[in-house]
């Protein structure tokens, strides 16, 4: 294969995966934090209110 895009497919695959690992983190940590827990809580009530 052309040596080019070896070494742009490594890039890729390296950062790639670095870049959704870390964006997997943020919102995993968005998402456990204590001071949102309260929207998330309120958010689940939606279906069961009867407006």
């Amino acid at each position: 294969m052309n040596e080019t895009y070896m070494a742009v497919a490594g890039f890729a695959q390296t950062w790639g995966l670095l870049y959704f690992m870390t964006l997997f983190g943020i919102v995993l940590a968005y998402a456990l934090w204590p001071k949102n827990g309260e929207k998330f809580d309120d958010a689940a009530q939606i279906p069961f209110r009867e407006e």
